[in-house]
C-alpha cells in the first residue's frame, strides 16, 4: 500500500482554496518579480428553420470545445509532468470534488502551486499541470489524533501529473463549491517551434528586413545544453555524466532503499537531447521529488513559467549542478 504524505499536508489541504477574487491580478511570474462554424451564404437554403438548426450546432461545438478545456483547480503543490503525488485528504469540499471527477473516463482536474515574489508574497501560479486521479482509497494507516475535519473520513489519493497548461480564461466557481477555470495546454514541441518562427520574423524597425525580432539561434543553444544531462563530464567521478553522478549520490542520501529506483521508474527515460523542453522537465522531476528530499533547491515553479527552452535547461542544470554539490559536500546548500 501507498505511502502517503502526512500532516504539513492536512494541514495545508485544511485550507484548501477556492479562489475568485482577483485572479486577474496573477502574472505569469516568469521573472519572479512584484472553428467556429461559417453558415452557408445559399440565400434558397436561408430559412429560419435551417437558421436556427445551425446556431444550434454551433452553440453545441462551442460548448464542447469549452468544456474539453475546462479544468477545475487545487491549489497544493507545484508539480511537473511525469510527478506522482499522494497524499490523504479529508476537507469536505476537495472530497466532493474528487468524487465528481472520479466519475469521468479520465478523471482529471487542475494543480496549481504557488510562487514566493521577492517582496516575500505567495501567489498562485497561473501556470500549472493536468493531474489525473489513479487511485482513490480510504487509508489504511490510523488519522492522526490531533487532526480532524468535522468528522469527515479521510481519503487516500494518488495524482499523476501530465499536460501543463496556463489558464486562459475567466474563473468560475462552481454550485458545489470549487472553482473552475478554461485553460490552454501547453506543447514543448509547438512551443519551440514557434520560437524559432517567431524570431525569424523580420523586425518592422528595421527597414533593411534583416533584423529578427527575438533569438532564433535560443532553441539550437538549448538543444547542445540539453545535451550535458546526459554526456560524459570530466568533472565528475568516473567521468559519468550529470544525471549519472547525481543518481549515484541520490541513492547514497534517499530516505528509504530503493526510494531513487522507485522514483526513475515512475519518471521513465529521460526525453531526447532535440526536446530540450521535455529533458529539462524530466530533471526537474527528478531532483525535486515528491516528497522532497531536501538534496536540491526549488526549481519547478521556475521551470513551468518559463517562457523559452533555453531559460527551462539552463535553470535545470544550474539545479543539477547544485545538487551534486551539495550532496557531494563541495558547496552545501545548506
Amino acid at each position: 500500500m501507498l505511502a502517503f504524505i502526512h500532516t504539513h499536508y492536512y494541514q495545508y489541504l485544511s485550507q484548501f482554496i477556492l479562489y475568485i477574487e482577483e485572479i486577474n491580478d496573477f502574472d505569469d511570474f516568469a521573472e519572479f518579480t512584484s472553428t467556429q462554424l461559417q453558415q452557408a451564404d445559399d440565400d434558397s437554403s436561408d430559412s429560419e428553420g435551417g437558421d436556427t438548426f445551425l446556431s444550434s450546432l454551433q452553440s453545441r461545438v462551442k460548448q464542447v470545445e469549452e468544456d474539453s478545456n475546462k479544468l477545475p483547480l487545487m491549489i497544493l503543490d507545484t508539480m511537473l509532468p511525469r510527478q506522482i503525488l499522494q497524499i490523504q485528504i479529508q476537507h469536505p469540499t476537495l472530497k466532493s470534488l474528487m468524487k465528481h471527477r472520479y466519475r469521468q473516463e479520465i478523471p482529471t482536474l487542475g494543480m496549481l502551486g504557488m510562487a514566493k515574489l521577492s517582496t516575500g508574497q505567495t501567489l498562485p501560479l497561473k501556470t500549472g499541470v493536468e493531474v489525473e486521479i489513479i487511485q482513490m482509497d480510504k487509508p489504511t494507516d490510523t488519522l492522526p489524533s490531533d487532526i480532524s475535519d468535522n468528522g469527515e473520513e479521510p481519503w487516500d489519493i494518488s495524482l499523476r501529473a501530465g499536460r501543463r497548461f496556463i489558464i486562459d480564461g475567466d474563473i468560475d466557481k462552481t454550485e458545489e463549491g470549487w472553482t473552475e477555470a478554461q485553460v490552454k495546454f501547453l506543447d514543448s514541441t509547438t512551443e519551440e517551434e514557434e520560437e524559432v518562427s517567431e524570431a525569424s520574423k523580420p523586425s518592422m524597425e528595421d527597414s533593411s528586413g534583416m533584423s529578427t525580432v527575438g533569438d532564433r539561434m535560443s532553441v539550437a543553444r538549448a538543444i547542445s545544453k540539453a545535451k550535458q544531462f546526459t554526456q560524459p563530464n570530466g568533472n565528475m567521478k568516473n567521468n559519468a555524466s550529470l544525471i549519472e553522478r547525481w543518481i549515484e549520490l541520490a541513492k547514497e542520501n534517499e530516505r528509504h532503499p530503493g526510494q531513487i529506483d522507485v522514483l526513475l521508474k515512475q519518471l521513465g527515460d529521460i526525453p531526447p537531447e532535440h526536446e530540450p523542453t521535455e529533458r529539462a522537465l524530466w530533471v526537474g522531476s527528478l531532483i525535486n521529488p515528491l516528497p522532497s528530499m531536501g538534496v536540491a533547491t526549488e526549481i519547478r515553479p521556475q521551470l513551468l513559467v518559463s517562457k523559452k527552452a533555453e531559460q527551462r535547461v539552463q535553470i535545470a542544470l544550474e539545479g543539477l549542478l547544485k545538487s551534486i554539490k551539495h550532496m557531494d559536500g563541495s558547496a552545501r546548500l545548506w
